[in-house]
């Protein structure tokens, strides 16, 4: 099981930014696949999640007016789309799959294979 995130970098507040997460052909097919975010000093939280099929989608609700999550199944890619960038949402985002769970689980305890993160910074 691999899971890989990129595209994070230092943007204004406005910007918008396209995470992906490569994942092994595997996982793709069988799992969900969530992203997760860590700010400095806080706990992960579940920001958006597929399931394998890419019909269902989960977001925490404080953002799902500004992400938008996807699968690029040509590439083995899940996409996280992040608009309207704040400061509060600098962070690194995760992005990690579930064993087996049914539906997109917010739970961080259903996941168990992670990426290993990428940095995004929002400036004002």
């Amino acid at each position: 099981v691999q899971l890989q995130a990129s595209g994070g970098g230092l943007v204004q507040a406005g910007a918008s930014l396209r995470l992906s997460c490569a994942v092994s052909a595997r996982t793709f097919s069988a799992y969900a696949v969530g992203w997760f975010r860590q700010a400095p000093g806080k706990e992960r939280e579940f920001v958006a999640g597929i399931t394998s099929s890419g019909r269902t989608t989960r977001y925490t609700d404080s953002l799902k007016d500004r992400f938008a999550i996807s699968k690029d199944n040509a590439k083995n890619w899940v996409i996280l789309q992040v608009n309207s960038l704040k400061p509060e949402d600098t962070a690194l985002y995760y992005c990690a799959s579930t064993r087996g769970s049914s539906g997109v689980p917010s739970d961080i305890t259903l996941y168990f294979y992670w990426g290993q993160g990428t940095l995004v910074t929002v400036s004002s």
